[in-house]
């Protein structure tokens, strides 16, 4: 019988010690989050850069003006699909 009572002090002894490593991460954290400065924010100023102009004089060349939209998708005619899909073959 005294195995058992030294086996169970021992093991009191290590969770104890858990409980211990537990509560000073708990606290710690605690502290880092409600009790810490926050770190200054950085706001970068703005640089303005060149004025950006278009020439839509470019889109006036007959080459451009040659150019067409897609070609239209000729419609349906058939029946498409199945009744139900999800029926098997």
């Amino acid at each position: 019988m005294a195995i058992t009572f030294i086996q169970q002090k021992k093991r009191q002894k290590y969770l104890l010690i858990i409980l211990v490593v537990l509560i000073a991460i708990s606290l710690l954290v605690v502290w880092q989050v409600f009790f810490t400065k926050p770190a200054p924010v950085y706001v970068p100023t703005v640089v303005e850069g060149p004025k950006v102009e278009i020439k839509f004089e470019v889109l006036e060349n007959p080459i451009f003006k040659k150019l067409t939209p897609f070609n239209p998708i000729p419609s349906f005619e058939e029946e498409t699909g199945r009744e139900n899909p999800f029926s098997p073959y």
